[in-house]
C-alpha cells in the first residue's frame, strides 16, 4: 500500500499503524516542505514525480491519497486503483473543488461525516478516523494538573489547537472564557494546548474541566472524540459531525451563538456530573476503523 499524505498527523500515523497491526504493509511518502507553513507549487512538483517513480518501481496493490490535494498526483499513475480520503477542509474549504473533481475519478472515497458525503457527487464510505480508547482514558484531574502545573484552584478550559489556525478561532474561545471567567470566584484560565506528543495530550484533556471548540468548520475531529474517551466534558460550535457525537451525552453542548457557548461553558463548569461519554466512541476505536479500512482495500482490489 503506498499511502500518499500531505502532513503526517498523528490521526494519520494511528491509521498506518493499525493497518500494519492488520498485515497491510504501508509505504508512507508524505510531500515536501521546502520552508514554513505551507507548500509551494514547486513542493507539490517534487512530490507529483516522487509519487510517479514509487508506483511505478514499487509492488504496491493500492495508491491511498489521504487529503484531497494528494488526489490528482494519485490519479496521474495509471497501474494501481485509487483509494481517496477527504479529511473535512479539502471539501468545505477553498480547495473542495479540486476534491469534488477528484473524487469521481477515484475508485473509492472515504469521508468523515454523511455532511461530507453531500458534498461530493459520487459514492462514498464514511469512516471516521479512529482514536486509541486505551491511551484516552479518564484519570484523576488532581493528578494530571501535577503533571502538566495547572493550578488546583482554578478552573481550565482546554483549546485543542494552534491559535494561528484561523480556522479554529481562538479569539472567539479567548471572549467567552474572559466572559465566563468574570462570573466565578476562582480563576477560569484557558490553555491552547498544541505541539505536545499525542502521548501527552490524554494528561492534558485529564487536567481540564472542559473543553472548549470554537472552529468554523470541522470535519469529525478527533479531539472530540478523545475528550469523550476521557469523560471530559465538550462545549463546541455546531460544525462536522459533532452534533451527532455529543447527542443524547450529559454535561456537553453544541452551540450556536456566543451568548450560548458563554451560559453553557459556565453551567458545565458548576456542575460535578460526569460524561458518559467512553460508550459513544467504541465504535470509533481504531480496531473499528481498521476493519472498515480493509474492507475499502478488498473490494477495490476485486473490482480491478
Amino acid at each position: 500500500m503506498l499511502q500518499l499524505v500531505t502532513t503526517r498527523r498523528p490521526f494519520f500515523e494511528q491509521q498506518v499503524q493499525v493497518l500494519e497491526s492488520r498485515g497491510i504493509s504501508c509505504t508512507v511518502l508524505p510531500v515536501p516542505q521546502s520552508s514554513g507553513d505551507t507548500r509551494s507549487v514547486l513542493d507539490y512538483a517534487r512530490f507529483h514525480g516522487q509519487a510517479l517513480h514509487r508506483t511505478v518501481a514499487g509492488d504496491f496493490d493500492v495508491v491511498h491519497a489521504n487529503y484531497g490535494l494528494t488526489a490528482p498526483i494519485a490519479l496521474t499513475q495509471p497501474l494501481r486503483p485509487v483509494v481517496l480520503t477527504l479529511w473535512g477542509s479539502d471539501v468545505l474549504g477553498r480547495y473542495g473543488r479540486v476534491s469534488e473533481v477528484c473524487s469521481s475519478l477515484c475508485d473509492a472515497v472515504i469521508v468523515m461525516t454523511d455532511e461530507m458525503a453531500d458534498q461530493i457527487d459520487c459514492d462514498a464510505h464514511v469512516i471516521p478516523h479512529g482514536i486509541d480508547t486505551e491511551r484516552f482514558t479518564d484519570e484523576p484531574a488532581s493528578w494530571a494538573r501535577s503533571k502538566v502545573g495547572w493550578k488546583r484552584n482554578a478552573k481550565h478550559v482546554l483549546f485543542p489547537y494552534d491559535p494561528s489556525r484561523s480556522v479554529k478561532d481562538y479569539p472567539r474561545a479567548e471572549s467567552v472564557v474572559d466572559v465566563v471567567d468574570d462570573r466565578f470566584d476562582v480563576p477560569v484560565e484557558l490553555h491552547a494546548v498544541y505541539g505536545v506528543s499525542h502521548e501527552r495530550v490524554p494528561i492534558y484533556m485529564n487536567a481540564a474541566d472542559a473543553l472548549l471548540l470554537t472552529s468554523k468548520r470541522e470535519g469529525s475531529p478527533n479531539t472530540v472524540k478523545e475528550a469523550l474517551a476521557c469523560n471530559l466534558p465538550v462545549i463546541s460550535t455546531d460544525v462536522g459531525d459533532v452534533s451527532d457525537l455529543l447527542a443524547d451525552i450529559d454535561n456537553c453542548a453544541v452551540c450556536q451563538t456566543d451568548g450560548e457557548l458563554v451560559r453553557m461553558l459556565q453551567q458545565i463548569l458548576e456542575s460535578d456530573e460526569m460524561v458518559g461519554g467512553r460508550d459513544r466512541v467504541q465504535e470509533f476505536s481504531l480496531r473499528h476503523m481498521g476493519r472498515e479500512l480493509r474492507g475499502v482495500y478488498d473490494d477495490v482490489l476485486s473490482d480491478s
